[in-house]
């Protein structure tokens, strides 16, 4: 029980004391007895009634979400809104009347059981294309409380069916109207929110009420208009199903397209290699060939060299060459009379045979230069 609470019950036993004072005395006073103990009872009781009432009356306790709005009903004027607290007024000049300032939320909406008003609540209007939507819409606010007195004046406690419902309907459907319903089924639904808490919260704000959110529960559109929606919705499904398949599609033809070209180029670098290989092969034969036909002719040259040297320092060699390559078997060599003599037969037979007397025998192994030498 709060401090006015037992003021006010303190004012209440006081009052009962005056009745019962009364009837105490009026009691004595018929059966010829002193009624001065009534009559103090219901005096003290009147004092005590009385003034408890008053203070009772004059002290006000404003809870944490609350203001009190202060009337002086000598001046005509509102006074300076109380806050939390205990507040003192003067009884019957000053009367006090508490508002809330904590967050309300007013829904509009086409189901009963969600709406702050009975039955559909939800707001309807028409989109620029001449569309019918019904949206369901809560707004949350609150009573500011250096303006509560400006509430008090226009509104008082009837504000929110006089100034919230119409004001936040009126503007839902002026909004609407500025989009296609298209806009306000998908892309621009956002869009109409925003614009919808701006233009309350600046409606809002001229009566002294603060706004903190607005939402768009549901937007709900005609029969017709549904069915044409699920309908263009299924063909967009449809739509893109088959893009997806033809990207399928596109995308399995250029990874054959960059198979096929990514085999043909390695074949193509394949073949390239084996040529170049066989090239490197040909040109390293065709060089080994080279290197080894040079060194025989350098090999040969050098032997030539070399055999021209001992030719020239041992004329007789090529004599000695050819008779040490005949066959150890010939004995007779004939060759033709008009060609020239191998070799000089004189040096031969003074070589090999020395000084003969006439009539010596030549040996066997002398007879073929003999006869060659002889010529016939």
């Amino acid at each position: 029980m709060g401090i006015s609470g037992a003021l006010g019950f303190v004012a209440l036993a006081g009052w009962v004391a005056v009745i019962a004072g009364i009837g105490l005395a009026i009691t004595a006073a018929s059966q010829n007895r002193s009624s001065r103990t009534g009559v103090t009872l219901a005096i003290v009781g009147l004092i005590v009634g009385i003034l408890f009432g008053v203070i009772s009356q004059g002290i006000i306790i404003v809870q944490p979400q609350e203001v009190a709005v202060v009337f002086d009903t000598v001046s005509g004027q509102l006074l300076e809104p109380r806050g939390p607290g205990i507040s003192i007024v003067v009884p019957v000049i000053q009367q006090a009347t508490i508002y809330s300032v904590a967050q309300r939320e007013y829904t509009m909406s086409g189901s009963t059981s969600s709406g702050a008003a009975q039955g559909d609540d939800a707001v309807v209007g028409r989109t620029a294309d001449g569309q019918e939507v019904r949206i369901d819409a809560t707004i949350i606010y609150n009573i500011e409380t250096t303006t509560a007195n400006l509430i008090h004046q226009r509104w008082q406690q009837r504000f929110e069916g006089s100034l919230v419902r119409p004001t936040v309907r009126g503007i839902i459907r002026d909004e609407v109207a500025r989009y296609n319903v298209e806009e306000v089924y998908s892309t621009q639904r956002e869009a109409l929110r925003i614009g919808i808490e701006d233009l309350v919260r600046t409606r809002f704000a001229q009566e002294g009420l603060s706004v903190t959110d607005f939402l768009i529960r549901d937007v709900r559109f005609t029969d017709e208009y549904a069915q044409s929606i699920e309908q263009k919705q299924i063909a967009e499904q449809n739509r893109l199903r088959a893009q997806q398949e033809a990207d399928r599609l596109r995308v399995e033809a250029q990874g054959q397209r960059d198979a096929a070209v990514f085999q043909a180029e390695g074949e193509r670098l394949s073949a390239v290699e084996r040529a170049n290989g066989e090239a490197d092969a040909l040109r390293l034969r065709a060089q080994a060939e080279a290197d080894a036909i040079l060194l025989r002719a350098q090999a040969d040259a050098q032997a030539l060299a070399l055999i021209n040297e001992q030719i020239s320092q041992n004329p007789d060699l090529i004599q000695w060459r050819y008779v040490d390559t005949l066959a150890d078997n010939i004995e007779i060599m004939l060759l033709p009379s008009n060609s020239p003599f191998v070799f000089d037969f004189q040096s031969l037979t003074a070589g090999q045979t020395g000084t003969r007397s006439a009539g010596e025998a030549v040996t066997p192994a002398e007879k073929p230069a003999v006869e060659a030498a002889s010529g016939d």
